[in-house]
């Protein structure tokens, strides 16, 4: 702790749980108009990962974002640590 942090403004609970709501409003606004092909998309992929990494069930989220006039298919994949690589059988 620095000799100046009493200096440094402080961010407000309320503040952060409103900027915390606001995400997830917008993500629940987002995915109820997303496509029907999201969930079966979500599935393929997983299962393509699968064949060469080990991952959980919620380590893929397949999301449709607006970027100004188009829509853009939105990946993102949690890779575990090292080590969790499929053996060959």
């Amino acid at each position: 702790m620095s000799l100046f942090d009493f200096l440094k403004p402080r961010k407000n609970t309320a503040s952060v749980a409103k900027n915390r709501l606001q995400i997830i409003i917008a993500q629940e606004r987002s995915s109820a108009g997303a496509p029907d092909y999201l969930p079966l998309m979500r599935r393929e992929i997983l299962e393509v990962i699968r064949k060469y990494v080990n991952v959980d069930t919620d380590a893929v989220k397949v999301d449709v974002v607006k970027d100004g006039e188009q829509d853009v298919l939105d990946i993102s994949v949690s890779l575990p640590e090292r080590g969790g690589a499929v053996s060959e059988a």
